[in-house]
C-alpha cells in the first residue's frame, strides 16, 4: 500500500540526523526515525497511545544510491505490517 502523496513529499526532506520526530498527519499520529543522513527511514502511523507509542501501521523506506555514495537515486516505502502492542 502506498502511503498518500502528501505525506511521502513531507518524509522525503531531510530532517535532523539520527532522530525520532513525532507529528500529526490528516488526522493521524505519525512518528519517524531518520538515519544519519536526516532521511526518514522509519514510520509508524495510526493512533499515538497514552504511553507515546503508535497503534496502526509501520513501514521502512528502501534508498538507492548514486555512484557518488550521497545523492537519493531512487527511494521508496514498503508496508511492514500493523502494531497492535
Amino acid at each position: 500500500m502506498p502511503l498518500h502523496p502528501e505525506l511521502d513529499k513531507k518524509l522525503s526532506k531531510s530532517f535532523e540526523p539520527s532522530t525520532r520526530i513525532d507529528d500529526v498527519f490528516k488526522g493521524y499520529d505519525i512518528t519517524f526515525v531518520t538515519n544519519e543522513n536526516g532521511e526518514p527511514v522509519r514510520l509508524y502511523f495510526g493512533k499515538r497511545r497514552p504511553d507515546g507509542l503508535i497503534a496502526g501501521e509501520y513501514y521502512t523506506r528502501t534508498i538507492k544510491r548514486e555512484p557518488d555514495g550521497v545523492a537519493v537515486k531512487s527511494s521508496h516505502w514498503d508496508l511492514r505490517g500493523k502494531i497492535m502492542r
